[in-house]
């Protein structure tokens, strides 16, 4: 499969609104019927037209609401959008990306092939230029990704957007705007990777497939890449890992990436993906129902590599590795059976009470195997627990850790990337919900805070370096059949985590 990313042109400019030569100039309006700075500019050399027409009713400001205005008096511009913005007091992160995506969405549906954008110029609090246009863009592609092609005529836009330019107020912000973009179109880019990994059914991306998809992106950006086979696999000891694809035809593989953007002898930071492309649960069989979004729970995988696509476009100067155990589990008459026990990598002994508690059992090698890298630090990131989206719904992501700075950094890089996360307890107390009489450790730990004693689990293959779980089962995929989608998060977290550590 080939990435096709929105060819889409994205620039920075400053000057007055009402001077642009563009098909359209985008501003935004508050409740009630407030003008932002660049509205009130045109406002002002249209004679009061965008006044007038809000005294008329036509708009309040109201937050996803808009109105296209045609031949608006002594403007270049060919057409001017409204933008509601909601409450003046409440334009926060939240509201700021949705008023972009309100807007890109209704230039496509209006046909608009170009648009000066002047709502990144709108003050968020605590944010400052760079952040503004970075977020723009990342929205910007966000609202125009489609997957259509596995349709047989897939939809196209009757005159596609082609160019898009955001606004700052002064010259002297220009700089500032121009590093947003870059790190916004570098995210953008691989947040819309790991969505079309995400999107691309079980039939065609199975572990063969995505081995081949992070190949693709190692070649293009001079990563090493090296890929395990069952019988390499078999060699390491990996007996957890390679017990959860046993039931499948399909063989597994364990991905690794290397980006060696660091010092040599600097010890790399490793992003371990979850990667079941698809999970039918094995013998303890999922329900019917919804069963046909389990081709997402390889999300974690998937951020992993778009996440390197990231770091290739921005030149990272910092060690990176990604490891990426890749498998389906299946219920097949070779499938990993409950009360089985096998032996992983670290030589601990897991009985297995429910066969669809497989992403910790080939997470737990991959743990293990990380410790031949020394590495700094090692995040983990799974679609683990349904138990994690009932405690945390679909917007952060559940953080765990075994070292409290290392928290505070993904806590920080997540507020930054606004994909935000939450902090979950890796306490003792619930380590005894994992005993088993006749292993080492159970798989699980009955219902009770069943997406703490996942990460618990986890905790006992990474206790030899500072460790973090990230726990996206809520937040890497959007479910229902007419709007099913991945989202391609945590991709700009882990890449702002990574940003920050090369200013270190």
């Amino acid at each position: 499969m080939e990435n096709k990313d929105i060819e889409l042109e994205f620039s920075i400019k400053s000057g007055a609104p009402e001077k642009q030569r563009t098909a359209c100039v985008v501003v935004g309006v508050f409740e009630s019927r407030k003008l932002s700075a660049p509205a009130t500019d045109i406002d002002r050399a249209s004679d009061g037209y965008l006044s007038e027409i809000l005294r008329g009713g036509d708009m309040e400001g109201k937050a996803g609401s808009t109105l296209l205005l045609h031949k608006v008096p002594n403007i270049l511009a060919d057409r001017i959008l409204l933008v509601g913005l909601g409450k003046e007091r409440d334009f926060h992160e939240k509201a700021y990306r949705d008023a972009i995506a309100c807007a890109v969405k209704t230039l496509r549906d209006t046909g608009s092939m170009e648009a000066a954008i002047t709502l990144s110029e709108i003050p968020v609090k605590k944010r400052d230029v760079a952040w503004n246009i970075e977020q723009a863009v990342i929205a910007t592609q966000d609202a125009l990704y489609r997957f259509d092609r596995m349709k047989s005529k897939p939809s196209e836009a009757r005159r596609p957007l082609k160019r898009v330019i955001f606004a700052v107020s002064r010259r002297g912000e220009l700089k500032y705007g121009e590093a947003g973009l870059a790190r916004g179109l570098a995210i953008a880019h691989g947040i819309s990777l790991a969505k079309d990994l995400g999107n691309t059914p079980s039939n065609i991306c199975t572990p063969e497939y995505l081995a081949g998809e992070a190949q693709k992106v190692a070649q293009a950006h001079g990563f090493g890449c090296e890929i395990l086979d069952y019988a390499a696999c078999d060699k390491l000891g990996m007996g957890s890992f390679l017990s959860v694809g046993k039931g499948s035809d399909k063989p597994p593989h364990f991905i690794v990436l290397k980006h060696e953007g660091g010092a040599k002898g600097d010890k790399p930071v490793v992003l371990v993906g979850k990667a079941v492309t698809f999970d039918a649960g094995g013998i303890s069989l999922k329900p019917a129902g919804e069963m046909d979004e389990m081709n997402y729970d390889m999300s974690g995988g998937g951020a992993v590599i778009g996440a390197f696509r990231a770091i290739g476009e921005l030149g990272l100067k910092l060690n990176v590795v990604g490891l990426i155990p890749a498998c389906e589990n299946m219920p097949d008459a070779k499938a990993n059976k409950p009360g089985d026990i096998v032996t992983s990598m670290s030589g601990q002994t897991i009985e297995i009470l429910n066969t669809d508690a497989e992403g910790r059992l080939i997470l737990c090698d991959a743990l293990t195997y990380a410790e031949h890298f020394d590495p700094d630090v090692v995040i983990d990131l799974a679609t683990l627990t349904g138990a994690c989206v009932i405690a945390l719904g679909a917007h952060p992501s559940a953080l765990y850790s075994n070292h409290d700075p290392l928290a505070r950094e993904i806590e920080h890089a997540a507020d930054h990337a606004w994909d935000r996360v939450w902090r979950m307890p890796l306490w003792d107390d619930y380590q005894d919900q994992l005993k088993s009489s006749l292993a080492d450790m159970a798989n699980i730990g009955g219902r009770p805070g069943g997406s703490i004693t996942a990460a618990c689990f986890l905790w006992r293959f990474a206790k030899k370096y500072h460790w973090a779980h990230l726990d996206i089962a809520g937040t890497a995929w959007i479910g229902g059949r007419e709007k099913k989608g991945s989202t391609g998060r945590p991709v700009s977290l882990l890449v702002h985590f990574l940003l920050n550590r090369t200013l270190k």
